[in-house]
Order: structure tokens, then sequence, then C-alpha cells
């Protein structure tokens, strides 16, 4: 566990989004991101979780700052919770800061995705420490290496059996900011 980096005094935004800290009202976001079938694949949140798994679940996200591990951001439009979005630290003495999205099903093929990649982009470029910014995107899904895309990310190849989803090694993009 490293020393947190000090939060972003203005919150991280563009177009219509918003990033924020999260908060307990956040559960509700956690069991609606639950019931999509891939996200709980890709992280910590449980598939279908209850009320109490919810709750857990944004008490470890609220956690991961204050143990150095990067920023966990809400993504909001209008001022509501429409998915998440991080900046991970673990490979900062490299240089690289990684980053991980979900958007909620209802609120996804809006531009969110890119509004909210586009807002980390740069509050990371203020990150000391943070030269290089990664992403990393199974090849079938389209929309997201779309939004990549459109945020100024660029491929840079396809790295073999990369990342374990849902217990499979899996297969990723690697999309980079410098």
């Amino acid at each position: 566990m490293t020393e947190p980096l000090p939060w972003p005094a203005t919150p991280p935004a563009h177009g219509s989004v918003v990033l924020r800290e999260f908060t307990e009202t956040d559960a509700s976001l956690a069991l609606e991101l639950g019931e999509d079938p891939y996200i709980p694949l890709i992280g910590s949140l449980p598939a279908h979780p209850t009320p109490r798994e919810a709750e857990d679940w944004v008490l470890r996200q609220r956690s991961r700052h204050t143990e150095g591990r990067g920023f966990p951001f809400v993504i909001t439009v209008d001022g509501i919770a429409v998915g998440t979005i991080g900046l991970w630290l673990r490979k900062l003495s490299e240089g690289i800061g990684i980053l991980g999205y979900s958007v909620s099903p209802r609120h996804r093929r809006r531009g969110v995705a890119t509004d909210a990649l586009k807002a980390i982009t740069g509050f990371a470029r203020t990150v000391p420490g943070v030269e290089r910014i990664e992403l990393y995107i199974e090849p079938w899904n389209r929309g997201s290496f779309r939004a990549a895309e459109k945020a100024g990310y660029r491929r840079e190849g396809l790295l073999p059996a990369h990342h374990e989803i849902g217990g499979v090694a899996r297969d990723m993009l690697l999309y980079v900011s410098l």
C-alpha cells in the first residue's frame, strides 16, 4: 500500500459527463451493473448482488484511493450515476496509469464512455508520474474500442491470453494515450 495521491480539487468532466467520488447512494448503481452479464466478470462486483453485496462493493471502491491503488470514479450525467471509471496506479513506477470503465446497459450508445474517457484522461495527465495511459479491451467489444478511439486512444497491439476473465485467459487489445 502506498500513500494516496491527492484527490482532484475539481471533478474531472467532459461534455455531459462529470466524474465524482463514490458515495453510499451508489449501491443502486452497483445493483444495476451487477445485472449485466459481463461487468461482474471483469471486477470485484458479484453477479446479481444482494443489497449488502452492493454496499460492500461501494465500500471497496471508496477504499481504493485511500489505499493508494488509484482513483475510482462514478460517471454521472445530469447528476445521475450511469457507470464507473478508474485510473489505477499499480504500474505507476513504470510511468503507466491503467484505465477501466463500465457503463450501465441502459446508458450505452450515448457517448458516455467516450466523454468519461476524455474526462479521466485529462485528469490522468495531471497525476505525477503518469506518462502513458493504457486500456485493455477484449477484441469482440466493438463499442468499447470505438469509445476509446473517439477519445483519442490508439490501438497498439494484441496481447494474447493477457487477462483472466471469468476464469479464462483472454486476448486483449492494448489501447494507449501518450
